[in-house]
């Protein structure tokens, strides 16, 4: 009770101030590591690779890949130790072993427990495990197992161990009863000191901090001192907190800093006198506050094993997030003024006050509204030692803690202050509506006077070094704003004929007391002397043709833009100006409403979605640690995985590289192998992008990416060599890792197989040789007896063609009859038609001969009729026609009485005309008889000889 009442006495900012700005936490969940939920120990091995003990296991982490390695009786992992020989100690409940790669890289345990003696080996949870001079030390609380060689030592506790740990190059140890001791060659030497620690609170850390002194925490009594023998509880008002909070672990972040693991509230970085600098804890943004182990990585990140979770504090990252008291607004605007930083967001502004230091991020305090600005702001300027403040509500001029507004006009987005011709002030600021000239005198407001005849949205406004005024319009184009005699102005209208690239996306700047536009199509520059904008050459070297939104100038002279969602920089600072993208902030600062405020090269300041972000942009440029890539897996695949290769070549601290005489071989069944690699650079890895090749199967590099991964497919026999290398944004590359491995050959691409080609092909070429050599004698055999065959053939082809020619002869005379025959057949048909004739000619006089009385007339014309008579013997015609027509057409008429005998001689004639291919008209005339008739005739012909309707009368008497 007294501990908590004089909690309450102390001043209420001494435990609730943090610093302003705050590195990155990234949270990994028990679902992300796939383990279990509490983590008691971090260690890092030389090539930066994480090992965690777990609930339910040894943890390794590499950046991209977690890997789960459980111990064979599933115990809890209390500790991890990477020891002098290179192998990873774990201590769990009553076991104690080591990991070592195998063959093929990855991690195997061998215990060490059948090393202790029998009565022993009953020890509960080993809680630390230390390497000291050639020998391994692991930590129970009623037993110290040293491990040399191949024998362990048991030293028992006389009360409770309850601290291991090495500092300053000695090992010590505490025991409730027995107090501090220093453990060296197997002896506990105690140390003689007046004042004694707690005797029933377990020491959790001990550091050095200076000539023969440190500082000692302990669990539930805070923090003690150790100067020339004397112990004695730090004299810091913070202690109390301490105690309350329980401190479970501690570790060094800087020679002056040392960070305290909490029970309850997280973690406190405090110096080596007890003063809190910063404080992480849920409403920091770690997963809980109970943190039961921390570690400093070789990066200077911060490593917290929470009860539920692990968390990742970017340390010494030189990008932080400003205070979170404003975390989930949006950040719109900020200056630095009179020492306080305002912030403005979409929910007001706020100010907090700076301490004079480098980096500004770690002042402490607390942000706090300025009264009166509650709402969404806009802009910030600080004018002639008075800051203005544009918000949605008007114009405000702003004292230390409260605002004054001094116009009512709605949406004002920013102040400049543009040339006088009297003794006032006067600012141009851009609101909704267009452009408002404000004057003060003696810092008094003193009136206004609006812009005539100018009516647009005036976000974006530059004045260039003429004293003209330039206000671009994201979506109408952009003007310029010339003054004249008195109050008249000139407003001028520019668009895409005026040079720029387009109507759209123009965003106006003063850069280097130069005029620029951040088009879609790069940088342009204002030609004073044509008129027109223009291309800027300069730029275009530098920066392309990329679409940027925003550019601003920092106090070195680097350009500060946006590209898209991409922060960049164009450094000036070496020979040839460079672009530094920080890839941290992508999708992270606020799109169309972006935001740069550079104070010097150690504080700049961004709008961001949430609130606002802080780069020390010259601890960017040169903290970033070493890197290397890590090839972490190699898996070959068909129908199942298998893993070839698992990350390490050697023991973990030594240098990864393949033993060139120990290349793996794959059969070539194996379809696909797959390569996972990574980097261990936490903190850095949204900076990272991978390259690599196979060499054997491609020569060049592939293009940077992000991806871990790489797969090849269906590769052909041979000796291969897998290569990957990483960069990073400022262009630095790291070394060259590689794995080589072979393929083999199908069985019949072997060497074997190639000796059993050739022996097949020599006893084939035998064979062959034997097989054409008795064929060569068969041929002339053969060659001799078709010779004489060809002398009998030639006389008997002599004969035949005698033969063939009388045949010709004979077929030629059969042709002339035939032709003979085929005019016989039309003389035929004219007698026909001349019988026809006759006939007519014969009714008709006949007729004349009724009509007429003159009896001379009668007489000649009967001595006609006479004649014609003689001629009149038709049937005889007909037969003489059918004989020669029967000729020509192969028994035709025969051919169809035999077939239909019910066929009528009209209907004969008919089929004969009908195969000659007559017309009908033709058949008409010949039959005597009208078109229609012969229609009605082929009608019943078809039907009297069974011809179906889609059946051609034609093609069916060929046929015959």
């Amino acid at each position: 009770m007294k501990k908590i009442f004089i909690l309450a006495l102390l001043p209420l900012n001494l435990f609730c101030q943090n610093s302003i700005g705050l590195p990155e936490i990234i949270n990994y969940s028990k679902q992300v590591y796939n383990a279990g939920l509490q983590n008691w120990d971090f260690k890092q091995d030389k090539n930066g690779l994480i090992y965690i003990a777990n609930n339910e296991g040894l943890i390794s982490f590499d950046g991209n890949f977690w890997n789960m390695y459980p111990l064979p009786n599933k115990t809890i992992v209390r500790s991890v130790e990477i020891g002098f020989d290179n192998k990873i100690y774990v201590g769990g409940q009553d076991e104690i072993g080591f990991f070592e790669p195998a063959a093929n890289g990855k991690l195997q345990y061998h215990s060490l427990v059948a090393l202790i003696p029998n009565k022993d080996r009953a020890f509960g949870d080993v809680w630390d495990i230390v390497s000291y001079k050639n020998e391994i030390l692991f930590r129970s609380s009623n037993k110290i197992l040293k491990l040399n060689k191949q024998s362990i030592t048991v030293y028992p506790s006389i009360s409770e161990w309850t601290f291991m740990g090495i500092c300053n190059n000695q090992l010590f140890v505490h025991d409730f009863k027995a107090g501090l001791l220093t453990y060296d060659n197997g002896l506990f030497n105690k140390i003689n000191v007046k004042g004694d620690l707690p005797t029933d609170d377990p020491i959790t850390a001990i550091f050095k901090t200076q000539q023969d002194s440190f500082l000692i925490t302990t669990l539930r009594n805070g923090l003690f001192s150790l100067t020339n023998s004397n112990i004695s509880k730090l004299t810091s008002p913070n202690n109390l907190l301490f105690e309350n909070e329980r401190i479970y672990a501690a570790t060094k972040v800087t020679d002056e800093w040392i960070a305290l693991a909490t029970n309850s509230n997280g973690v406190y970085i405090i110096d080596t006198r007890g003063n809190i600098i910063q404080s992480f804890s849920r409403k920091e943004g770690i997963q809980n506050n109970n943190v039961l182990s921390i570690f400093l990585d070789n990066q200077k990140n911060l490593w917290l094993g929470l009860d539920n979770g692990i968390d990742l504090i970017t340390y010494n990252n030189a990008i932080k997030q400003i205070n979170p008291l404003f975390q989930n607004e949006s950040g719109y605007t900020a200056v630095v003024f009179n020492n306080r930083l305002y912030a403005g967001t979409s929910n007001g502004l706020y100010s907090v006050a700076l301490q004079a230091m480098k980096d500004l991020s770690f002042s402490k305090g607390n942000f706090s509204m300025v009264n009166n600005t509650k709402g969404q702001t806009w802009g910030l300027a600080s004018v002639n030692n008075k800051l203005y403040l544009g918000k949605h509500e008007g114009a405000f001029l702003i004292n230390e803690s409260s605002a004054q507004k001094f116009s009512e006009k709605p949406g004002f987005w920013n102040f400049n202050q543009i040339k006088s011709d009297t003794n006032l002030t006067q600012i141009i600021a851009g609101n909704y509506k267009g452009l408002e000239i404000f004057e003060f005198k003696d810092g008094q407001y003193a009136g206004f006077k609006t812009l005539p005849d100018f009516i647009e949205s005036s976000r974006f406004v530059a004045i260039d070094k003429y004293e003209n005024i330039w206000v671009s319009h994201p979506y109408h184009g952009l003007y310029k704003i010339q003054k004249k005699k008195g109050d008249a102005y000139d407003i001028r209208h520019y668009k895409n004929e005026n040079g720029l690239p387009s109507t759209l996306n123009n965003h106006v700047y003063k850069i280097k007391n130069e005029l620029l536009i951040a088009s879609e199509k790069g940088i342009y520059q204002y030609n004073y002397q044509k008129d027109i904008f223009e291309i800027s050459e300069y730029y275009k070297k530098i920066i392309g043709n990329l679409s940027i939104r925003y550019l601003k100038e920092d106090a070195s002279g680097n350009i500060w833009f946006i590209h898209e969602k991409s922060l960049g920089v164009i450094d000036f600072s070496g020979q040839e100006p460079t672009i530094i993208y920080l890839p941290e902030l992508k999708n992270k600062m606020l799109s169309g409403f972006e935001f740069i405020y550079p104070i010097d090269k150690s504080n700049i300041i961004i709008g961001a979605e949430k609130g606002f972000f802080h780069i020390n942009y010259d601890k960017y440029k040169t903290a970033t640690p070493e890197f290397q890539a890590h090839i972490r897996t190699v898996r070959i695949i068909d129908k199942n995985d298998s893993l070839l290769f698992a990350g390490y070549y050697n023991n973990v601290n030594e240098n990864q590289e393949q033993d060139q005489n120990k290349i793996p071989e794959i059969s070539h069944n194996w379809k696909t192998i797959r390569f996972e690699f990574s980097s261990s650079i936490f903190g850095y890895l949204s900076n990272l992008e991978y390259s690599y090749r196979l060499k054997g199967y491609e020569t060049n590099w592939s293009d940077w990416t992000k991806r871990t991964e790489k797969e090849y497919t269906n590769l052909p026999a041979g000796k291969f060599l897998f290569e990957v290398k990483v960069r990073n944004n400022l262009g630095n590359e790291s070394t060259i890792n590689s794995y080589a491995f072979k393929i083999l050959p199908p069985w019949y691409q072997t060497i074997w197989a190639g000796l059993f080609y050739i022996l097949l092909i020599s006893v084939c070429l035998l064979f062959a040789y034997k097989f054409l050599k008795k064929k060569f004698r068969l041929q002339r055999k053969r060659f001799e007896e078709e010779q004489e065959k060809l002398l009998y053939i030639h006389e008997l082809e002599r004969n035949k063609t005698n033969n063939e020619l009388i045949a010709l002869k004979n077929e030629k005379l059969e042709s002339e009859i035939n032709f003979k025959n085929s005019e016989l057949a039309s003389s035929a048909m004219h007698l026909v038609k001349k019988g026809e004739l006759i006939t007519k000619l014969k009714s008709e006089i006949l007729h004349v001969v009724k009509q007429i009385d003159n009896p001379q007339a009668i007489a000649e014309l009967k001595k006609m009729i006479k004649t014609l008579n003689e001629d009149e013997n038709m049937d005889e015609e007909w037969e003489n026609f059918t004989m020669h027509f029967d000729k020509v057409h192969s028994d035709f008429v025969v051919t169809l009485k035999e077939k239909f005998p019910t066929i009528t001689g009209n209907e004969l004639k008919l089929c004969a005309y009908l195969r000659m291919n007559l017309s009908t008209k033709e058949i008409a005339q010949l039959l005597n008889i009208s078109v229609r008739g012969v229609e009605i005739s082929r009608y019943r012909l078809r039907k009297k000889l069974q011809i179906s309707s889609d059946t051609n009368l034609f093609d069916f008497l060929i046929n015959i």
